[in-house]
């Protein structure tokens, strides 16, 4: 488990300020953390340095694009 009691927090700046988004996080060697906004106490999501970047690729590339 990766402690992410320091973690500094964002949301996109397409979110518009509402509390129904995720947040995520730049930590420690690459990693991101994702969570969600309205509960920023819960569980978090974790991702390495390559799934993030396939994820972020594939979200450019129209990947999860609804048909």
């Amino acid at each position: 488990m990766m402690d992410l009691s320091g973690a500094r927090w964002f949301k996109s700046t397409k979110s518009g300020g509402g509390r129904d988004c995720v947040e995520a996080a730049h930590l420690y060697g690459g990693y991101v953390g994702v969570r969600d906004s309205k509960n920023p106490t819960g569980p978090a999501l974790v991702f390495t340095p390559s799934e993030w970047d396939a994820f972020i690729g594939g979200a450019k590339d129209g990947e999860f694009d609804r048909p």
